[in-house]
């Protein structure tokens, strides 16, 4: 125990420390500028807050009359779409599909495509897949127009099929 007493304990006298109280009524020059600065860009940052509340609002709102006017429904419902809200036109629909019925707002119905009109969609897009488009056809009347022989003829109008 007696190698202890060897030891530096420095850190004992830590506690005369803490009747300091540093004192800012001499302040310099260099302190006065740091707090104007600071002071100056406080007030920056309070504008562009400012801004940035008004415009996210005001693209928020937009949306929002864009989602209803693209559904034909009365933009005055949109005073009544929750605070909480994502603003984006999904989400709007969705309320809307939900909520809709307490402005007399009927759901949006998805037409269902029947399966003789997906035929004849296959139908038509198959007759457009091999014809012959109006460049291709006058290039074909070009090139027979301008066929020196009959073998080129041939070989023109059985190289179409």
């Amino acid at each position: 125990m007696s190698n202890n007493r060897d030891i530096n304990t420095d850190w004992e006298d830590d506690d005369d420390d803490l009747d300091y109280n540093p004192s800012f009524d001499l302040d310099t020059d260099l302190v006065k500028k740091l707090r104007k600065a600071n002071r100056l860009q406080e007030k920056k940052i309070k504008d562009l807050e400012n801004n940035l509340g008004s415009l996210t609002k005001a693209q928020r709102e937009r949306i929002i009359t864009d989602t209803f006017a693209s559904r034909g429904i009365n933009t005055k419902i949109a005073t009544f779409v929750p605070a909480d809200l994502e603003a984006s036109e999904d989400a709007i629909s969705a309320w809307l599909d939900e909520h809709g019925d307490v402005f007399g707002v009927q759901k949006s119905q998805r037409t269902e495509l029947s399966q003789q009109d997906i035929a004849n969609l296959r139908q038509m897009d198959a007759v457009v897949q091999n014809s012959i488009s109006p460049d291709r056809a006058e290039d074909l009347a070009m090139r027979i127009a301008n066929a020196a022989s009959a073998e080129e003829l041939n070989s023109i109008i059985y190289s179409q099929q």
